[in-house]
């Protein structure tokens, strides 16, 4: 897919090379020509431009890519009037960044089609995974239930899937398994990406790259965790 990107402060940059590392290709735009050289050999093009000047803005392929992501954080103004420009420009797909309750609001009023919150999201996220104890991401279901997923333990590695009891032993379900494997972007970079791994196959047994997704409460998990660090 083709992605602009408006903004490439902490948050913008980091996304823009993740989406590349993934092969998509990525478009990006900032007021800043330092922040903009510093990431400009890592994406496909980057302008140095102010997205809240309409003429500016008309500069850049508005038409010919499939989303346009606001990731302007700091600037509360230009993140507004550059969305406010981007739907009178007809724009088809805007996802926004907000910064804080009236940020989001005010992007509400807008309806783009998805606002981002990666601070409240990273700040749920790091509360789950501190409660854990260990190095695992979360997400929460409910009160009682969680997708975990983690690092296959050393204490696991060259066991076969097929012997795997983590249902019966700790109540926690595989529900599947990415492995690593070597890829290159379309810009030539090197990178490990995770690719799905059929877990269920004959003889698959647990690599130390695996990265394990399991459904269960977060008691069941540091259950398992202190059993296999013991």
């Amino acid at each position: 897919m083709r992605y602009l990107i408006i903004g490439l402060g902490i948050y913008g940059a980091n996304l823009a090379r993740d989406l590349v590392a993934k092969g998509h290709e990525v478009i990006g735009a900032d007021s800043s020509r330092t922040t903009v050289d510093a990431i400009k050999d890592y994406i496909t093009t980057a302008y140095v431009i102010d997205s809240t000047e309409e003429s500016s803005l008309g500069v850049l392929p508005l038409r010919n890519v499939d989303l346009v992501i606001v990731a302007i954080g700091e600037n509360f103004g230009a993140s507004v009037k550059t969305v406010a420009l981007l739907k009178k420009a007809g724009v088809r797909k805007i996802y926004a960044r907000a910064i804080d309750p009236l940020h989001e609001s005010i992007l509400e009023s807008f309806k783009v089609d998805r606002i981002l919150r990666p601070e409240q999201r990273a700040a749920l996220d790091l509360t789950h995974e501190m409660a854990l104890g260990t190095d695992v991401e979360a997400l929460r279901i409910s009160d009682d239930l969680f997708i975990l997923k983690f690092k296959a333990p050393q204490y696991l590695v060259g066991i076969p899937y097929a012997d795997l009891s983590l249902d019966r032993q700790y109540g926690l379900r595989l529900v599947a398994v990415t492995r690593d494997v070597d890829k290159t972007n379309v810009l030539g970079i090197s990178h490990d990406e995770p690719v799905a791994f059929d877990f269920t196959a004959p003889k698959a047994t647990v690599e130390k790259t695996d990265t394990l997704v399991v459904c269960g409460s977060p008691q069941a998990y540091r259950a398992m965790y202190r059993h296999m660090n013991l």
